[in-house]
């Protein structure tokens, strides 16, 4: 029992990130441009249009309220929809990982390749996002701490990849997947803060939405990029996200193991 939750992992995961970044910088330009639309529209169509309804929260226009929720809630969707569909179809339709374990890769290396692929391109459109946001002076007086918004984007990625993943190991078939965006990711993209400050809602939703890593997200992003924030304020987030992070690692890799050798 206590052997089977030990984690076969070496120099070898890099491989398999190596090998998904390769394939995936293949076609960079249309992967980057795809992901990077939908939420620009968010940002563009809710954070303008409605900026013209609600002239300011906390002091900051409202497009500039809602940009650093834009990269928060980009670092999640990011992940979720690569370790979810993404790594189903490289488990079930390819084969890629039956092929893979097939070299002196371990299965564990495989998973864990396969989710630091996901945080990475979590990391890469936030940032994307970030410089966006900047260039087109959405935020204006974006502060110096902006550049701690990648490692807040990589640990999002990694929570949100391993929950993916973990969905991905359990579900029968690829269309259960709709049930995991649709009731937990859309929940949290509305409720954790992204378009308005979570003070707004009931005591017991404020509650709920503090125990989601979108939450956590947002406050640091907004924190780092706007300012407004002392670091003691933030470091529980940090500390939350860094925990949730390690503790959730090694579960997609012991249950894709289990479906891998099955």
């Amino acid at each position: 029992m206590v052997s089977s939750l030990r984690l076969d992992l070496g120099y070898r995961v890099v491989h398999v990130w190596g090998r998904h970044m390769k394939v995936w910088l293949r076609y960079w330009v249309s992967n980057l441009i795809t992901n990077f639309i939908e939420p620009f529209v968010y940002l563009i169509g809710l954070g303008v249009g409605i900026g013209h309804f609600v002239p300011q929260i906390g002091g900051q226009p409202y497009a500039t309220f809602v940009a650093p929720g834009i990269i928060a809630s980009s670092a999640m969707f990011a992940a979720s929809f690569e370790c979810t569909f993404g790594t189903y179809v490289r488990l079930v339709y390819q084969k890629t990982f039956d092929a893979i374990i097939a070299t002196p890769i371990s299965a564990d290396e495989v998973s864990a390749g396969d989710l630091l692929y996901g945080a990475t391109k979590s990391t890469l459109f936030s940032v994307v996002i970030l410089i966006a946001i900047i260039v087109t002076r959405l935020v204006p007086h974006a502060r110096a701490t902006s550049v701690l918004v990648p490692i807040v984007a990589l640990l999002t990625g990694l929570i949100f990849g391993a929950l993916g993943m973990i969905v991905a190991a359990l579900v029968p078939n690829i269309d259960n997947f709709n049930y995991y965006m649709t009731l937990f990711l859309t929940p949290m993209f509305v409720f954790a803060g992204v378009f308005y400050p979570i003070t707004t809602l009931p005591r017991f939703a404020q509650d709920i939405a503090w125990f989601t890593p979108l939450y956590h997200t947002v406050r640091l992003c907004r924190g780092f990029v706007l300012g407004g924030a002392s670091g003691a304020a933030l470091l529980p987030d940090a500390i939350w996200l860094v925990v949730v992070a390690a503790l959730l690692f090694p579960i997609p890799i012991i249950l894709m193991r289990k479906r891998l050798i099955q």
